[in-house]
């Protein structure tokens, strides 16, 4: 069984991820879809709420799993018998970050190979970022993320 593993902080999911999730499906037999913490990075939502989000979006792909680690994605895949880190590309600029990410998880764990997937063309401006920016200044963003991304907002808002 091929098993692939789609790591990111998602926070939060976005209509990219999913649509590069939905073309890994096509390469692996399991996909699991990894929330790994960048502590570099300021988060809008919790773990916890970033997990809720990320199930109630793949709740329709039987061989979509969702987890949490807080360590090492290389160390993640050996655990569960992975080989392969899954990864989306928009542009250029991500495709630098990519190689300097693909070159230090080959230093730790060269027995696994990242895959690339290249963004949709109705995708490349889509990222967590932007998303998180287009709320903060209320624009609708529904048709750039899952339902549960939304009503995740939306819970937000009312707290």
């Amino acid at each position: 069984m091929k098993i692939g593993v789609y790591p990111g902080s998602f926070d939060p999911l976005t209509n990219g991820h999913m649509d590069i999730l939905k073309r890994s499906l096509e390469v692996f037999d399991k996909v699991v879809l990894l929330l790994a913490v960048n502590p570099s990075k300021a988060s809008v939502f919790s773990v916890e709420q970033r997990l809720a989000m990320m199930k109630e979006a793949v709740k329709d792909y039987p061989s979509v799993s969702v987890d949490y680690t807080p360590g090492l994605t290389v160390d993640y895949c050996r655990k569960i018998g992975s080989k392969h880190i899954i990864r989306g590309l928009r542009a250029v600029t991500d495709f630098e970050y990519e190689f300097q990410l693909a070159a230090a998880n080959k230093f730790v764990g060269e027995d696994i190979d990242m895959v690339f997937f290249m963004a949709s063309s109705s995708t490349t401006f889509i990222s967590s970022s932007t998303i998180n920016e287009m709320v903060a200044s209320n624009v609708d963003v529904s048709p750039l993320v899952p339902p549960s991304v939304i009503k995740a907002y939306e819970a937000k808002k009312r707290k």
